[in-house]
């Protein structure tokens, strides 16, 4: 019978060596035993069909080519981190906006920001004493949808004050989702684990995929 001689040549064994190339050849190997067994003890009055065996052939090439596009997708995710680590690397020493609360104070000016995912009638911005007293209000009126910013005087304050913002939108009567928005210096960047992280000077770490803008 012509199949067996087909195992007999053990062609499988030219394979790479690697553990993933031995992987699928074990598969395969595997695979072809038990079709070869099957054929050999099938019912000869109820014979496999060319289909029969031709489904089963492109089961086994499925798999096999699952495993291969999953490593091939494995490597590329490597790869993606590596390139974000580069760029991350370049961030360093720059500002950042990302989420958060905290008044960024330079030369004297306070800076913070916000994101509408709506248009708002009307945006009040509070400034916030470490205590959680309102210090001072900010009326910006009505705003568009998107990022905004706002300055304010903060004569001899600096970041170690601590200072804070909240951000009142209103649609009407109705208050509006608002995300607070703040500036950050990037201190250093992590690339452990499958994502990069930013160490900042004030909110600490957080995703490289939080970023707002670069500065």
């Amino acid at each position: 019978m012509a199949v067996p001689s087909v195992l007999s040549n053990n062609a499988f064994n030219d394979l790479s060596a690697t553990p993933a190339a031995q992987s699928d050849t074990a598969s395969a190997d595997r695979f072809l035993k038990l079709l070869v067994a099957q054929m050999q003890h099938q019912d000869p009055l109820n014979p496999l069909d060319n289909a029969q065996v031709t489904s089963q052939m492109a089961q086994i090439n499925t798999v096999t080519s699952i495993e291969k596009l999953n490593r091939t997708v494995e490597g590329l995710s490597s790869q993606f981190v590596q390139m974000q680590a580069l760029q991350g690397a370049s961030l360093v020493g720059r500002d950042v906006v990302v989420p958060g609360d905290k008044l960024s104070i330079r030369n004297g000016v306070a800076q913070g920001g916000f994101d509408l995912g709506n248009a708002v009638d009307s945006v009040k911005v509070e400034i916030l004493a470490p205590s959680g007293q309102v210090v001072s209000t900010l009326n910006l009126g009505a705003q568009a949808s998107g990022m905004h910013s706002f300055t304010l005087p903060a004569a001899n304050a600096t970041d170690d004050n601590g200072l804070r913002f909240r951000v009142v939108a209103k649609s009407g009567a109705t208050n509006a989702p608002v995300t607070p928005l703040m500036r950050d210096r990037v201190d250093a960047i992590n690339t452990g684990g499958d994502a990069l992280t930013l160490e900042l000077q004030q909110s600490g770490h957080v995703a490289y995929s939080t970023v707002k803008a670069f500065n």
